[in-house]
């Protein structure tokens, strides 16, 4: 995994006068899941926004697939195979399965509303041919039974695998994941992990994951980011990070008698 398709280059951010990123740096290779962890207000979710154009930094550089995206807009970000989760569902409740998903399909619609309109051979190839890829989301996520539901009856932890499957429609070249399994329970928490394991081991798809889960993420990452108060603290394997002696102080305060389970066990408590 040498190739990266993201680079992020000491990243500045601040509101105000408050700083909430400082001399961010890292990057994506090949088809890793990377994770970055940190307290609340550490800046996780500034960086998911920076990369998906919501915010733009005073300083620094970010560079998806080679060129720079910065200033660029969100949906033009979106078009270049950047895809998002949210920590919230933001779904469209009284719309069924399959429309949600179709919704990730728009960039790759190919006609305008004349065609769509007249119902022309080239919006309908079109159509057959979206509805075909978002049939093979809905069998790789296991929700076939619930493809012609209203979003909005559905259990909690299936909408958020709709959710996951609505980005993956788009064909991500990366996949921000924020926090995919939050209020989950046991089960369903496995069921997504497994999914995300299945994204980059078969669909071949890198991912930045931000949760809150330190179980999960030690499990499933290939390297992690943690930060504290917007600068990051270390990167490196999830024993590694697990093991600094700074990633322990910024979540229990000391370093003393601490312990890899004490650390997992206190920062997913937070």
């Amino acid at each position: 995994m040498t190739e990266s398709i993201l680079e992020v280059t000491d990243v500045e951010l601040s509101f105000a006068g408050v700083k909430a990123l400082g001399g961010v740096s890292f990057d994506i290779r090949g088809h890793e899941l990377f994770a970055i962890i940190g307290p609340n207000g550490a800046g996780k979710t500034s960086i998911f926004n920076v990369l998906s154009g919501v915010y733009r930094p005073q300083v620094g550089a970010v560079r998806f697939g080679g060129e720079s995206i910065l200033g660029v807009a969100p949906h033009r970000i979106a078009e270049r195979g950047l895809a998002r989760t949210f920590q919230n569902i933001e779904l469209f409740e009284n719309l069924d399965v399959v429309d949600n998903l179709m919704l990730g399909r728009h960039h790759h619609l190919g006609y305008g509303w004349p065609s769509a309109v007249a119902w022309l051979g080239k919006a309908r190839r079109a159509e057959v041919a979206n509805r075909r890829r978002v049939e093979e989301i809905i069998d790789f996520l296991e929700i076939e039974s619930y493809r012609h539901l209203p979003v909005g009856m559905l259990p909690y932890g299936v909408q958020k695998r709709i959710e996951l499957g609505r980005a993956l429609a788009m064909e991500p070249r990366l996949l921000l994941l924020d926090e995919p399994v939050a209020g989950m329970n046991g089960e369903e928490t496995e069921d997504m992990a497994r999914f995300i394991l299945d994204i980059r081991d078969e669909l071949k798809i890198p991912m930045i994951l931000v949760e809150h889960d330190m179980g999960l993420v030690m499990d499933l990452a290939d390297r992690v980011m943690a930060m504290d108060f917007g600068v990051p603290i270390t990167i490196g394997t999830p024993h590694e990070v697990q093991t600094h002696p700074d990633v322990v102080r910024a979540y229990l305060g000391t370093v003393d008698d601490a312990t890899i389970a004490d650390v997992i066990e206190e920062v997913s408590t937070r």
